[in-house]
């Protein structure tokens, strides 16, 4: 084998992912822990009779919110589900949107 066809292996390509990561992780900051707001706040009740404090737990659609995006503990997001549920079929709060 010749020295011409030979590359030489680049060295320091790890050490610059590294360097990539850190500076992404610099980029999107410091995630905060998002806490349940009715273990934080004994006071607030969960409440299918009281769709202005469910409508925070669905989507635009009419999805529910997922704990990992609403910072319930499962405890809560359990009892959310279940008043969010009640509260459809009584037509406090809608099953889907229709389209405009």
């Amino acid at each position: 084998m010749s020295m011409e066809t030979y590359a030489p292996r680049e060295r320091g390509k790890k050490a610059d992912k590294d360097k990539d990561k850190a500076k992404q992780a610099r980029k999107r900051g410091f995630a905060r822990r998002k806490v349940c707001r009715f273990c934080a706040d004994k006071n607030v009740g969960i409440d299918y009779k009281d769709p202005q404090t469910l409508k925070y737990f669905i989507t635009d659609r009419g999805k529910i919110i997922p704990r990992r995006i609403s910072g319930n503990c499962a405890k809560h997001q359990r009892k959310v589900g279940v008043a969010i549920k009640r509260a459809r079929m009584i037509a406090l709060m809608p099953f889907t949107v229709t389209g405009k």
